[in-house]
Order: structure tokens, then sequence, then C-alpha cells
């Protein structure tokens, strides 16, 4: 389904005039069209694989990660697949042992998506960063592509941080306090505007 985001668009324009020339430059928002699929195990595994790697070296991981099973596997397959196995696709041993700390926290009650969307973002945050290698970002990286949620601020992305800098000529990459602060007139749209900072990086 198409979502309309007119709205937070005109909002945006209207409250920072700087975020309005990069939102003409862009255009149209198509950040539904990024949305991603899968389940809360799928979703946070592929996280924990794209930790520090580009985004061709990840999903090549993830794509033979996935080989290993009839699809997405389920937290036992994954706890039941030797140290070997992950490691053979490329797995690090850190990521072998977040991996396995993920679907013991999915076994044991970890919420699923249905039950995240009723809960706000900063206790999806706090519940999720419970799992071993999944900090901050991956979760907010989440709530953005996975849960559609409009007001998250990545203050720890360096994409965002580098479109601040270049958009608002910082002398230096900002800081987070810097960025939470000039995101307060952004809200409730903060994901939009982080959209479009990410966009803007392309549009150089």
């Amino acid at each position: 389904m198409k979502l309309d985001y007119s709205i937070a668009v005109s909002a945006l324009k209207q409250s920072d005039p700087i975020l309005a020339a990069v939102i003409d430059r862009v255009g149209e928002c198509t950040l539904d069209q990024t949305q991603h699929p899968g389940d809360l195990l799928y979703s946070l595994s592929r996280s924990i694989i794209s930790q520090q790697l580009s985004t061709k070296a990840a999903s090549a991981i993830h794509r033979r990660f996935l080989t290993l099973y009839l699809g997405m596997p389920t937290a036992q397959e994954i706890l039941d697949t030797a140290d070997e196995d992950l490691r053979g696709v490329g797995l690090s041993r850190s990521k072998v042992l977040y991996m396995r700390d993920l679907a013991n926290h999915v076994l044991n009650g970890l919420p699923t998506l249905t039950d995240l969307e009723t809960i706000d973002d900063e206790t999806i945050i706090q519940t999720l960063t419970q799992v071993k290698g999944i900090g901050r970002w991956s979760v907010q990286m989440m709530l953005i592509f996975r849960l559609h949620r409009w007001d998250v601020l990545p203050v720890d992305d360096l994409g965002i941080r580098t479109g601040i800098r270049r958009a608002y000529q910082y002398s230096d990459i900002p800081n987070k306090a810097a960025i939470e602060e000039l995101g307060k007139v952004w809200q409730p749209y903060r994901t939009i505007a982080s959209w479009y900072l990410w966009r803007s990086l392309e549009n150089v």
C-alpha cells in the first residue's frame, strides 16, 4: 500500500527552510518503497549480519545464510545449526554468538512484530537491545523500515550526521546533542526528515 507523506513533507518544509530546500532537491518521498519484509527474527538476524559490512557484502552473506534452510529459519533451527556451518556462510564468531542469543530470546518470549505495534518506540528499543549485538541503531532501523514509525531520529547514523553537516554547513560532523536539538522542529516526522537527509547524499 502506497503511503501518503504529503502532510509530513508540508509540515517539515514549513518548519525548516534548509530542510525544505533538501526536500525540493530530492523530490517525492518514496520511503514506503524500501520497507523490509519478514518477522522479527528475520529483521533482527539480517541486522546482525549487516553490521560493519557494505550493503553488497551483507546481502551476499544473508543469501548464503538462508540457503542453509528452506528460507528463513526458525529460532530452534538456528540453535540446531553447527557453528562451523554458520561460520561457513560468512558469519564472524561474534555474529554466531549474537545469532544464537537472538534465537534464545525469541524462544524465551521476545515480543512479535504484532506485539510491538502497540508499544512505544523507546520501550521497543529498551526491550530489543537486551539481545546481544542489537544496539539502539539496529532497532531504530527496524522501527523505520519494518514498523513504519514516523518519528525516529537515528542520531548515531553516519549518513544522517553527514547529511546534516552538508545541508546546514557545519564545519564538522555534528554531535548527537546538536542533532537532537535540530530535530526538535521536525517532530513528529523525524523519520521522514531522516529519509530526506539520507537521499540528499545521493544528490550531491
